[in-house]
């Protein structure tokens, strides 16, 4: 090996040493990111010093797959970056954003039955469970939410609902 090969891959092994520090303080970076950093450092520039364009567009493509090499052995074993793990979390994200909305529908709901004191009238939306007429007593069942009509037994529009059982 001559001696301005000895020189350029000494040269390469800084710039590459350089790699690994940088990534170890943000271990965020991407490819890309990392070699346009490394491209802006002063190992690189004394690199470029010493090697022709050729040279330095193979020292370059070398380090692009060095770097790539390098960040896919340190997030192997590390889940975060797996597609499974991944796709595992985003379904977890939208069952729970899914609870959470169902939830906040019945916290509204039971809200707005505080309000109305517990009496509903004919016209008002309701989900299921049973009403009672103050009038006669009638209970009606109610299994999908649903728009109240009047009493079927003595057309009264007032009603008390029965406590929600869970």
């Amino acid at each position: 090996m001559s001696d301005k090969s000895k020189e350029l891959l000494q040269l390469y092994r800084d710039l590459f040493q350089k790699v690994k520090e940088i990534y170890q303080q943000d271990s965020s970076l991407t490819v890309k990111s990392l070699l346009s950093t490394i491209k802006r450092g002063k190992e690189y520039l004394a690199l470029k010093r010493h090697a022709d364009e050729e040279q330095l567009q193979l020292v370059e493509e070398f380090l692009q797959r060095d770097i790539a090499s390098f960040i896919a052995a340190q997030t192997e074993d590390d889940l975060s970056y797996s597609p499974t793990a991944i796709t595992l979390e985003n379904t977890l994200w939208h069952w729970l954003g899914e609870i959470s909305d169902r939830s906040q529908v019945e916290w509204h709901e039971l809200a707005q039955q505080f309000s109305q004191k517990g009496l509903y009238h004919s016209g008002d939306i309701v989900t299921q469970g049973t009403l009672t007429c103050t009038h006669c007593g009638y209970k009606m069942d109610i299994e999908f939410t649903d728009v109240i009509p009047d009493c079927p037994e003595c057309d009264h529009a007032e009603f008390t609902r029965e406590p929600l059982m869970p």
